[in-house]
């Protein structure tokens, strides 16, 4: 498709605003609405159970337990008087005598005395089961996940380093143990604009002085040399900001504690870069000779 004659920064400003809107949103929310799924994605329960808030997640388990009663308490009310020692017709008596049944409390007030009050305990005993069993395989599933407990600086920097224009920012693992075998892959993403008059992004993976740790244990500062082969050569922040770039670090790598491999991930926009700023010291001894690393003053910067 062709986009009518138009000079390229008034096509980049214009998709420019959607672009931030979007990928500013706080972690946790879709980065982006989807329009035309199939059927497919409401059957994606684990994963919508996985990703849910833990207030959230406890308050559909409790929707599902008292759906199943509810469901249960309206089949035991066909049966009047089936239930020994409940109201005849008590909806209420009904369904905490499904409490007990679904949560094999067994109080011994209540008790089935017809056959289809038997059957009806017998599917909801064995659904009981089946529910318990889920329930902890989800709880357990979200627990043992493996999170990150990665920070990265608040803004990223552009300085000298050996007398190179080079981009900075840091990362530090705030549980204190080491990281091993650590990578971090940083990729630029920009708007770009074809002959044709086509907008759309582009990303290109920026070089890095360093990409891999394999021992992460304290503070790392990233670095990328702004040299004729990086594609900031030349630019400045205001000409960052024109283009909507975004800086997408990612970051990942074994945690000796869990076992497992952890992912982290973070974004600069071309406002969140400091020009000729560094960042101030953190890692210091400590009198015992122990490393100190203060992250209170993790995101400061001093001018160059």
């Amino acid at each position: 498709m062709t986009l009518p004659p138009e000079p390229q920064e008034n096509l980049i400003r214009k998709v420019a605003p959607s672009m931030r809107s979007v990928a500013r949103l706080p972690r946790g929310q879709r980065a982006a609405l989807v329009k035309g799924q199939d059927s497919g994605r409401f059957m994606d329960f684990y994963h919508n159970i996985l990703t849910a808030s833990w207030p959230w997640f406890f308050a559909q388990l409790a929707a599902a337990f008292v759906v199943v009663n509810l469901c249960f308490a309206c089949l035991y009310v066909l049966d009047r008087g089936g239930i020994a020692n409940a109201r005849p017709g008590s909806f209420a008596d009904a369904f905490f005598f499904s409490v007990q049944t679904l949560g094999t409390l067994g109080y011994g007030v209540m008790a089935p005395k017809t056959l289809w009050a038997n059957l009806l305990v017998t599917v909801e005993s064995f659904s009981g089961i089946l529910t318990i069993a889920l329930f902890t395989g989800i709880i357990f599933a979200r627990f043992s996940r493996p999170f990150a407990r990665v920070v990265f600086s608040n803004v990223a920097v552009v300085a000298p380093f050996d007398g190179v224009p080079t981009l900075m920012f840091r990362t530090a693992n705030q549980r204190g143990e080491a990281i091993m075998d650590a990578s971090i892959t940083v990729t630029l993403a920009r708007q770009h604009t074809t002959m044709e008059g086509v907008t759309m992004r582009r990303f290109q993976e920026l070089k890095l002085m360093r990409s891999s740790n394999s021992l992460f244990a304290l503070s790392w500062t990233v670095m990328h040399p702004i040299d004729a082969d990086s594609p900031l050569y030349g630019l400045t922040g205001q000409d960052m900001q024109d283009q909507d770039m975004e800086i997408v670090v990612m970051l990942n790598g074994l945690d000796e504690i869990l076992a497992d491999r952890i992912y982290a991930r973070h974004a600069y926009w071309a406002d969140e870069i400091a020009w000729n700023q560094r960042f101030v010291d953190v890692i210091s001894v400590t009198a015992d000779g122990h490393r100190l690393v203060d992250l209170t003053r993790f995101h400061d910067t001093n001018d160059c």
